[in-house]
């Protein structure tokens, strides 16, 4: 195997971990999607109330959407977390001190809320089907896990290439981590998409703000890289082949 070759292959398996462990991370984690908003120190019981509906099993879209505003939220694709005060009294404490401690609470969303239809009108269920958030949700959450599959799946395949001591079955592995590329971009765009509907259905309140976390921006660096390893892969295997083509050829002739 010609030098050249052999360093694209190495720094494609290397970008190929790389990306793997940023998408394992960002699915791992609760900060696709983080809201600031300015800290509720008052344990009235609206605010407990609010809580209770927060990690009930039968929450609803709406509900939690309102908690997360409220409290410092932070949604992943497959938890939802608040921040509240970590000791709750029936009164409202005069001011805010250096003592004053919180908790983040997380409930985690189960396969039935995964799949579970989008209404028009979140929290309204006579407001009919939005199919289109509907798939974005579902879409967001499935194709993470088909990126991870392909790129495990291309894993073995560069094994083999490597036991074969042959570049030419990488291809395979590059086309494999160009699909999952594919996958990690179509999941970062709808949760984008997703994000700016349901803000349009349910406008930020006065003094809350959101911006995109750590988690979601792992999964953005981990396509690009996918990318780079694919064309690595598939570079490496196709001029390492038509070479030994050319030789063969001349050496025949």
């Amino acid at each position: 195997m010609d030098n050249r070759f052999a360093t694209a292959f190495v720094i494609a398996c290397v970008l190929s971990l790389i990306s793997t462990i940023y998408m394992a991370a960002s699915i791992g984690t609760d900060f696709w999607y983080e809201y600031r908003s300015p800290v509720q120190e008052n344990s009235s019981d609206l605010n407990k109330s609010i809580w209770e509906d927060f990690i009930s099993d039968e929450a609803d879209e709406k509900t939690y959407n309102d908690a997360l505003f409220r409290y410092n939220g932070t949604v992943g694709l497959w938890r939802r977390c608040i921040t509240i005060p970590k000791n709750t009294h029936w009164y409202a404490p005069p001011e805010r001190t250096e003592s004053f401690d919180v908790v983040t609470k997380c409930m985690s969303f189960t396969l039935n809320e995964q799949f579970m239809e989008k209404f028009v009108d979140p929290g309204n269920h006579n407001s009919g089907i939005d199919l289109l958030r509907t798939y974005l949700w579902r879409c967001q959450f499935l194709l993470p896990f088909v990126s991870l599959g392909l790129m495990c799946f291309g894993a073995l395949i560069g094994l083999c290439a490597c036991i074969c001591r042959s570049l030419y079955p990488t291809i395979a592995t590059g086309i494999l981590h160009l699909l999952a590329g594919l996958c990690t971009l179509g999941s970062v765009s709808c949760f984008v998409a997703g994000i700016e509907l349901l803000h349009q259905k349910l406008e930020l309140p006065e003094n809350v703000s959101g911006e995109f976390g750590w988690s979601f921006c792992l999964a953005c660096v981990s396509a690009p890289l996918q990318f780079m390893a694919s064309a690595l892969f598939i570079w490496a295997a196709h001029t390492n082949r038509k070479e030994y083509t050319l030789m063969k050829a001349y050496r025949v002739a």
